[in-house]
């Protein structure tokens, strides 16, 4: 990634005000099988995943940078979060900040960067039962999360005025290679057409975000993996793939 001098201050703000660092690289489509081999992961030890998205049909949320999502997960339950992005750390409050199911990330990929602020949860509803059943949205979301949603989202578009996106299936794999010593996370989304997003990932405390920049590319460079700085990040091409989708 190359960036100016401003930008690079401007991405060193970012993480000295963020909880975490993620690096991400999504794969070429005509690179996908051979990154597998180059790192010999195994599909079968990959985890299950669904995931579904709520917004208007033509992405309004998205529009004002709210995203919002829910997800079955293979062994461990379902999960939800109210995502902001993008989000100036310094505008938000510190109760905010200080909630433990709070947290801001700074997003990096070849060809740039982006700051997040994120609410997890854990619904107490049933994702798959909700959506099936035509159940309200706003029980998939914790009183924390709701607040966030309130606050950041359009006005007049509540939680159960939301269309359901989905879902898409998802194939998560966690590995360590023992030259990095550091842990990678392999993301592949499968789309109803029989297109797919492949990214890796790896996350970091800020502080280290350069140093694991570095030995990562270094890494992927030794492995012949191919590090384009023209990205197709997941949310983004679900979102407007699940928008065409039901507006079709």
């Amino acid at each position: 990634m190359s960036l100016t001098d401003a930008e690079l201050g401007d991405l060193l703000a970012l993480t000295q005000q963020a909880d975490s660092v993620e690096l991400k690289l999504t794969i070429p489509d005509s690179a996908q099988r051979s990154t597998a081999t180059a790192l010999d992961v195994d599909p079968l030890d990959a985890q299950i995943r669904q995931v579904y998205f709520f917004d208007t049909p033509d992405l309004e949320l998205d529009a004002e940078g709210v995203v919002v999502r829910a997800r079955r997960v293979q062994g461990k339950g379902d999960d939800s979060v109210v995502k902001l992005r993008p989000v100036d750390p310094g505008e938000l409050s510190p109760e905010l900040r200080a909630l433990k199911d709070f947290g801001v990330e700074v997003d990096a990929i070849p060809d740039g960067y982006v700051c997040s602020a994120s609410m997890k949860g854990s619904p107490k509803a049933d994702v798959r039962e909700t959506v099936a059943n035509g159940g309200p949205v706003r029980k998939l979301f914790s009183k924390e999360q709701r607040a966030l949603y309130d606050e950041y989202a359009p006005a007049g578009i509540g939680l159960n005025d939301l269309a359901v996106l989905g879902p898409l299936f998802v194939l998560k794999l966690k590995f360590e290679p023992e030259e990095l010593s550091r842990r990678l996370v392999a993301e592949m989304w499968l789309y109803p057409d029989g297109s797919r997003v492949v990214e890796l990932s790896t996350k970091c405390p800020p502080s280290e975000a350069f140093q694991a920049a570095a030995e990562t590319r270094a890494f992927l460079s030794n492995r012949g993996i191919p590090v384009s700085d023209e990205q197709q990040t997941k949310t983004r091409k679900a979102l407007d793939f699940l928008s065409a989708e039901l507006t079709a």
